[in-house]
């Protein structure tokens, strides 16, 4: 019996500092997450609490039933895409808001 080849991962860390560690997930459902969530946040900033809802409207019905847990899936793509820069909560903002940008964009 032929072995399969293992699927490409990508490591998806949080920033906070206490909770060290990593979570690797298969490209494809980090590619298309992280791109779900970059198109709506160059639409308008967002509640955390919003994202799994917006990011489930951007994709064809066919991925979410390959994807598995969307909440889960969005949540750690989420915090890896805060750790590279790509988006970032604000910091005062309760309940959870977050950008597309870094801290330092103006």
């Amino acid at each position: 019996m032929a072995k399969l080849a293992a699927e490409e991962r990508v490591a998806c860390r949080t920033p906070n500092p206490a909770r060290p560690g990593v979570t690797r997930i298969p490209v494809w459902k980090f590619d298309l997450v992280r791109n779900a969530i970059l198109e709506i946040l160059r639409e308008k900033d967002v509640r955390f609490s919003e994202l799994t809802d917006l990011v489930r409207s951007r994709l064809k019905s066919s991925d979410l039933g390959r994807i598995g847990s969307l909440g889960w899936h969005v949540a750690t793509v989420k915090l890896e895409m805060e750790v590279r820069g790509d988006i970032y909560r604000h910091p005062d903002a309760k309940p959870q808001v977050l950008s597309l940008g870094g801290k330092d964009d103006p």
